[in-house]
């Protein structure tokens, strides 16, 4: 009776120590490598600045900021921003791209 129980038992830990352990230790080396690189890409002035994001949005009309204020721009633009520098830098590893 004990045995099929430790045997359940053994199976389930198994189960975690091989697959999702592992994936855990992969996926977080993957994220903190990619964030220290978009940190050194930011450092060596590569990525554009809020200032100069600034620079090119303040000659817009008032009729364009409108319809970007409808559409939240100001919320989307950072997010494609950040989605295409962390695809561009996966891409660029070994393992994955």
């Amino acid at each position: 009776m004990f045995g099929i129980l430790i045997s359940a038992l053994m199976s389930m830990l198994g189960f975690l120590l091989r697959s999702v352990l592992v994936k855990f230790v992969t996926f977080f080396a993957l994220w903190f490598v990619v964030t220290e690189f978009v940190t050194v890409l930011q450092g060596a002035a590569i990525l554009p600045s809020a200032s100069s994001l600034n620079a090119a949005f303040i000659g817009l009309p008032s009729g364009v900021w409108f319809f970007m204020d409808l559409f939240a721009f100001s919320f989307g633009i950072p997010l494609v921003i950040a989605a295409s520098v962390s695809r561009f830098i996966i891409r660029r590893i070994p393992v994955i791209g």
